[in-house]
């Protein structure tokens, strides 16, 4: 009989692992972990020294997500638990790095406990945030075979580097990045642990939850077309203003995601020639588009263009819609959404506004289920992202009782 993972899994040292891990690649600004800079690969070094304690295999597959197995007894389950170390620019010191530490403590906790009910597989998947090359999932996208390497391989970076020679630097070669495939074929689930990144779980006053899904994802790249001219000899009825129909396109956005019950974010916006004294002949900008379901973004989606035409008429500018990227409503395995529930103490069940690497493993058909533990004033993505050490040491916990709880189950097993 083996120890429970939950009883012997040391949360105090995984909260330490989290914070000497942040101390190591944050500076004032926040976390620094961009994938595919020597900031994150001085994490994975880390990840790497602390892997080499444990009695695993440890190896990077050809997307560059690194895999540690702790073999378990034949014909049980194979569990591949993690999440990713890289983060935004200036991000907070739990997005991602959470659950890869946590499959760090589960391992620990098995090989001290001699629990071998099930093969552990730890996973820090690569380039999970898209911060430098603009490509969410990367990794864990290539290894479901969701990921276009023509596509993604011409992407580049703000400096100009292609992302296929940043990723040559890392020793991944973009070409051969499918083969990660090879490491999924056998997995029974995946299980992420992950900070909410929203303040839902604040509001209803409970510390852990457990998302069913996720929800649907549509961006689009605006540019409406106009005349430039100058600001202090143009008269407003004459002017065919670009950035003012930006400007309008924005607020039209929100109020038709208030409408539909979705979420539409301008995250960036260009203007040229972008000076003081002359009126916009051009503007650019981006629109995220959310929804629980994927009928309900296909709405909201078409209300925004019909939108946009309108305002482009009355403001005698061209407009051009450019889609740059979508992902659908995805739903979690029901039966691993009840058996982290109840491991969590019966928790709410949420929808994820976020994506995250689980979401590309789901939709690839692999069963997958994840537990969010609350975030402080429901912030992420920014160095003030926190959570209580109370909250992260129960979460800790939570997880570890719901791998073992997968774990023991006869449905996962292998035969």
């Amino acid at each position: 009989m083996t120890a429970e993972l939950a009883s012997v899994l040391d949360a105090v040292v995984a909260v330490e692992d989290l914070r000497r891990l942040a101390a190591l690649t944050s500076d004032g600004r926040g976390a620094q972990r961009v994938a595919w800079t020597p900031t994150w690969a001085r994490a994975r070094e880390w990840l790497l020294t602390e892997l080499a304690e444990l009695p695993v295999e440890v190896d990077v597959d050809a997307a560059g997500n690194l895999w540690a197995e702790l073999r378990g007894d034949a014909g049980g389950p194979v569990l591949a638990l993690g999440s990713h170390l890289d983060s935004v620019p200036d991000g907070g010191w739990l997005d991602g790095a959470l659950g890869v530490v946590a499959a760090l403590a589960v391992l620990r906790a098995a090989a001290v406990s001699g629990f071998r009910a099930a093969t552990l597989r730890l996973v820090d998947w690569a380039d999970e945030e898209g911060a430098r090359f603009g490509h969410s999932l990367l990794g864990s996208s290539a290894a479901t075979g969701q990921l276009d390497t023509s596509s993604a391989g011409a992407l580049r970076d703000a400096a100009g580097v292609l992302l296929t020679d940043a990723l040559a630097a890392h020793g991944v070669a973009v070409g051969r990045m499918h083969e990660a495939g090879e490491r999924l074929r056998d997995l029974s689930a995946f299980l992420e642990l992950h900070i909410e990144q929203g303040p839902v779980l604040e509001r209803q006053e409970h510390a852990l939850g457990v998302p069913t899904g996720s929800v649907a994802i549509h961006r689009m790249l605006l540019t409406f077309s106009g005349q430039t001219s100058h600001a202090g000899t143009t008269p407003l009825d004459e002017r065919r203003d670009a950035g003012a129909a930006a400007a309008q396109a924005a607020l039209a956005a929100r109020a038709r995601a208030r409408e539909h019950a979705g979420l539409a974010t301008v995250g960036s916006v260009a203007l040229e020639p972008g000076v003081p004294t002359a009126v916009a002949g051009r503007a650019t900008l981006t629109i995220d588009l959310r929804h629980r379901t994927d009928e309900g973004l296909a709405a909201l989606g078409s209300a925004i263009e019909a939108d946009v035409r309108q305002i482009a008429e009355e403001e005698r500018v061209g407009v051009e819609a450019e889609p740059l990227w979508a992902f659908p409503a995805v739903a979690f395995d029901v039966r691993l959404v009840e058996t982290i529930s109840a491991a969590a103490g019966g928790g709410p069940h949420l929808v994820s506004g976020a994506l995250h690497d689980a979401v590309a493993i789901a939709r690839s058909g692999i069963p997958t289920a994840m537990l969010f533990v609350r975030s402080i004033g429901g912030i992420s993505h920014a160095a003030v992202e926190d959570t209580s050490e109370p909250d992260l040491i129960a979460a800790l916990r939570s997880f570890a009782a719901g791998v073992e709880a997968v774990a023991t189950d006869p449905r996962w097993n292998r035969n």
